[in-house]
């Protein structure tokens, strides 16, 4: 899996649509190999992000979970910490 797409199900604040966009831009970036499209390609690149979008959308609204919401707080600090221990930052 790409390592700059997030895990964006069950988060409390919920996931923004914004998010949802750039895993959907990061993805699309992953498949492609293109960071930004040709002219003749935009059209698609931009409709493939449109599409994925739509579809994670859809899944994220739709699953459910008798979890807790994890905090995004906390685990980004634990990214951090992790990311620390690994590269000795």
């Amino acid at each position: 899996m790409c390592r700059n797409i997030k895990t964006l199900f069950n988060f409390e604040p919920p996931v923004t649509e914004d998010e949802i966009r750039d895993a959907s831009l990061q993805f699309v970036r992953k498949l492609s190999g293109f960071t930004k499209p040709s002219k003749a390609n935009e059209e698609a690149f931009h409709r493939a992000i449109d599409e994925i979008s739509t579809a994670a959308h859809t899944l994220l609204h739709s699953l459910v979970t008798n979890a807790e919401p994890r905090d995004r707080e906390i685990e980004a600090e634990r990214l951090r910490a992790r990311s620390a221990e690994r590269f000795g930052r």
